[in-house]
């Protein structure tokens, strides 16, 4: 708590004052570090989430200060962050990629629903035509990047994006909306897998919260 003093009435009065909160802040892993092993390692999680997105929300709240985004919401400066800093379109999108990729994993990974494999089906050819393309896209992101499925125009879309990038910014060539994200940036898997981009993402599967990705789909629906 902060305290201010004032005079009031020749008395010397002292406030309680409460504290300034950050306009963004980290939101709590749903689930353990270690929830997401093996596919996922505690110290992997640990510093991704306490390091990682922790610095991107801080960086975000620094560059936001005295810009026209300092009041706007994280969908508002996405949606014309091509206006914002570098700094405030990295940031921002850092801390959204990686509230969006906490939600979308879970310990305990459900098969989708028959009436969403429908959806995949039809638009894929299959579940797993769907997971080759986009596992063939994040392995095929050169550097750092995110690999997405995205609704678009109301269809489901494989695209990636370089760096803190996402679908949802109007700097980007394939925009919509996110319902499903995985990192490739290699502090999401270098702990484990070293080099190997590719058994990162086979592993990551594993953990994929597909009820999550199905609300979020029929929400937009």
């Amino acid at each position: 708590m902060k305290f201010r003093s004032i005079i009031l009435a020749g008395l010397f009065v002292t406030l309680l004052a409460p504290s300034v909160k950050a306009q963004f802040t980290v939101p709590d892993l749903p689930y353990a570090f270690d929830a997401l092993e093996p596919a996922i390692d505690k110290e992997t999680m640990q510093i991704h989430h306490d390091k990682h997105h922790a610095a991107y929300v801080k960086n975000l709240n620094d560059a936001v200060k005295g810009t026209a985004q300092e009041k706007q919401t994280l969908a508002q400066i996405l949606a014309a962050v091509s206006k914002a800093s570098p700094a405030v379109r990295n940031n921002a999108g850092g801390h959204y990629n990686h509230s969006l990729f906490w939600q979308i994993m879970a310990p305990k990974a459900q098969a989708p629903s028959a009436a969403f494999l429908k959806v995949i089906d039809a638009q894929f050819g299959s579940l797993d035509k769907f997971k080759a393309a986009f596992a063939d896209s994040a392995a095929k992101r050169f550097g750092s990047g995110w690999a997405w499925l995205i609704v678009q125009k109301g269809k489901l879309k494989i695209t990636t994006t370089p760096n803190q990038d996402n679908p949802l910014m109007d700097v980007v060539k394939e925009k919509g909306t996110p319902i499903l994200a995985l990192d490739v940036w290699e502090h999401a898997y270098y702990l484990k897998y070293q080099n190997k981009r590719p058994d990162y993402i086979s592993a990551w599967w594993t953990v994929v919260n597909w009820p999550e990705v199905e609300r979020r789909y029929n929400q937009i629906k």
